[in-house]
């Protein structure tokens, strides 16, 4: 009976302790930007965490900064997935599947936000790298014009704040993440001034699959101009 007793009171004790460190095991940190989609362009909540989630992960592969995948999301559809537009452009960042259909071969739904924003970041990805890392250039080949290009460079600030507050949440810093040689992480922040590391994150066949190639004007051409 005493060993029955022992027993149970070392369960109890051991019950208590898991929930001790359940309690203290900090929450997750907050996604400013998913609260944002939702405040500001009416999102339910699975679908704006759904969008955010798929831009952090194309921001982390193609090396884009969040805040300008967003700013051209919102130009180009209002985070409306189903959104259509002339010559087929489709989803989210209008994606034109005539333009691209090798890229698009394999696709079974475009409208798919997760499979959307990747298609559109690696459509931007590849205008970035074939441009030698101008992005006023890419931005003008993805969208037509050069009005383009300062429409989208104008409303990355407005995503800006939201997403150095999400990397601050991550890093628990209170400033932008820095990039390994004291640069700005451009994956993370557009309004930081310095150095840039591009990083390839695909395989080139001309080069090194490691290759590593510098834009150091990335972050300034995204600040909105003065006129």
């Amino acid at each position: 009976m005493k060993r029955l007793v022992c027993l149970i009171v070392v369960a109890l004790g051991l019950m208590q302790g898991a929930l001790a460190d359940d309690q203290t095991q900090p929450p997750p940190p907050a996604d400013h930007t998913s609260d944002y989609l939702r405040q500001k362009f009416g999102l339910a909540k699975e679908k704006a965490e759904q969008i955010s989630n798929a831009v952090r992960a194309a921001s982390d592969k193609y090396a884009l900064p969040p805040a300008l995948i967003l700013a051209i999301i919102s130009i180009e559809s209002r985070f409306k997935e189903k959104a259509k537009g002339g010559n087929g452009a489709t989803g989210l960042m209008q994606v034109v599947p005539g333009a691209h259909k090798r890229m698009l071969k394999d696709v079974k739904d475009l409208t798919d936000p997760e499979t959307n924003i990747e298609v559109g970041s690696a459509i931007l990805y590849g205008y970035v790298k074939s441009s030698g890392g101008d992005l006023n250039a890419a931005l003008k080949s993805y969208g037509g014009s050069q009005a383009y290009a300062e429409k989208v460079t104008g409303r990355v600030k407005t995503f800006a704040d939201v997403v150095n507050a999400d990397a601050s949440a991550v890093s628990g810093a209170d400033q932008p993440l820095a990039s390994r040689d004291g640069g700005c992480d451009a994956r993370y922040t557009s309004l930081c001034i310095g150095p840039v590391v591009y990083v390839s994150p695909i395989d080139d066949p001309a080069s090194s699959p490691s290759v590593t190639q510098r834009a150091t004007s990335l972050l300034n051409s995204l600040l909105p101009r003065s006129h």
